[in-house]
Formats: structure tokens, C-alpha cells, sequence
């Protein structure tokens, strides 16, 4: 497999940075240390529930000039004083040189695409195959055509690195969103998030879905930074 050269750190949940040769990426912050570089930075949130979200991050941008935010639209911050960008479903935006597309999600907010420095990187937010156990059979087989709908809209796009939900939450389903994502999308690396702490979960799902052609990334803990 190709050399990247990228580095990703996971901060917590579904939060990670992503950098580039030019840029730095941040996704979905909400809590955890995590360290600003002297490069663009384009900090990016899925939607407003507070376990993607936390309004300190506009506080990064104090004294630079060098940082841009992209946010789902539901995320109602207004601040003249700082560059942000809302972006429902289905639109493009492009900010130096860095391509942003949005597709859905089967929760709140929307999913990003991103091409930055000729890297493809996909970042879920709350898009993922919720099957809860105490669901009906009705909601279930709503989520699953609903899930299904929107990964079929994405799936021509050629996929680097993505970041999708594996939530031990659903118990014996937690693997059901991201095992079907890696089927259709086939991206090269992907990285398991939604799990707040229980990082046992990325290696449950790494022997969950066995022997494959994409690079399943193990997170073992916060902070975790991984140069491809």
C-alpha cells in the first residue's frame, strides 16, 4: 500500500486531527488535549450533539487568521468574528484548494468528504447502521434502507481514510455499519470511533471482520498518532 504521508491522532470518541503536507484537519472535538499546528487548519463538525460538538473550539482562532471552521448547519453559532461555514446535505465548498462535500447521516447533522493534498478522507459523524436491540421491527428495517440509501450515494468515491461509528453500544450490531461501509466503500485505512474509552472495541472489531483488503486501524488509547 502507498505511503500517505499523513499523520492522524485520535484525541477521543469520534474526534481525530488529520495532517497533511499543508493542512490540518480536525474532526468532531469535543474533549481531550489535542495540539494546534503552525499550518492552514480547517476545524470540521458533524452536527450539534455534544459528543461531537463543544463551542471552546472557537476559541482556537483567537489571535490566528490561518483557521476556518465547517460546521453542519444545525449547529446554530453565529460569530462575525470568525470564518465559519454551514453546510446542510449534499452541498460542496471549496477552501483553499481543499474540496468538501457533505453527504447524510441516519442521526443528526451530515458526513464529510474531504480532498486535501490529494488524500480522500471520510468522516461518518453519526451516519452508521443504528440497530438497537429494543428498537421495533418496523424502526429496524427503516434504519437499515435508510443506512443502506446513503452509503450507496457515496459509494463511488475513492476513500483514503475513513472515520465511522463502531459503538459497543449496540452490542452484538456494533459491527453491522461499519462492516457493511468497508464492504461497499473499500476505503484503504479505516479507523473505528463512537466508543468514548472502551478501546477494546476497535480490536473486537478488527477480529470481527477478519482478513480484508482495507487497513483496519487499531486505537489502543488517546492521544494515538499514526503516520501512514
Amino acid at each position: 500500500m502507498n505511503k500517505l504521508n499523513v499523520k492522524v491522532e485520535h484525541i477521543f470518541h469520534s474526534g481525530f486531527t488529520v495532517e497533511t503536507e499543508n493542512f490540518l484537519l480536525v474532526f468532531d472535538y469535543y474533549k481531550g488535549n489535542i495540539s494546534l499546528k503552525d499550518k492552514k487548519t480547517i476545524i470540521f463538525s458533524t452536527h450539534s450533539h455534544d459528543d461531537h460538538f463543544n463551542s471552546e473550539i472557537l476559541e482556537w482562532s483567537n489571535n490566528r487568521e490561518d483557521v476556518d471552521y465547517v460546521f453542519s448547519s444545525d449547529i446554530k453559532i453565529m460569530d462575525s468574528n470568525k470564518r465559519i461555514y454551514k453546510m446542510d446535505v449534499y452541498e460542496s465548498l471549496t477552501l483553499d484548494n481543499v474540496s468538501i462535500k457533505t453527504f447524510g447521516s441516519t442521526d443528526m447533522g451530515v458526513s464529510f468528504f474531504v480532498n486535501v493534498d490529494g488524500i480522500d478522507i471520510f468522516h461518518a459523524g453519526d451516519l452508521n447502521w443504528w440497530y438497537w436491540n429494543d428498537d421495533t421491527e418496523e424502526e429496524k428495517i427503516s434504519m437499515e434502507k435508510s443506512f443502506k440509501e446513503e452509503i450507496k450515494k457515496i459509494k463511488e468515491l475513492n476513500v483514503d481514510i475513513a472515520f465511522f461509528p463502531v459503538d459497543p453500544r449496540l452490542e452484538s450490531a456494533f459491527s453491522f455499519g461499519g462492516e457493511y461501509f468497508i464492504k461497499e466503500i473499500k476505503p484503504k485505512y479505516f479507523f473505528s470511533m463512537h466508543f468514548g474509552d472502551k478501546f477494546h472495541t476497535s480490536l473486537d472489531f478488527i477480529h470481527k471482520i477478519g482478513d480484508i483488503d482495507t487497513n483496519i486501524v487499531e486505537i489502543t488509547h488517546r492521544n494515538q498518532i499514526i503516520e501512514l
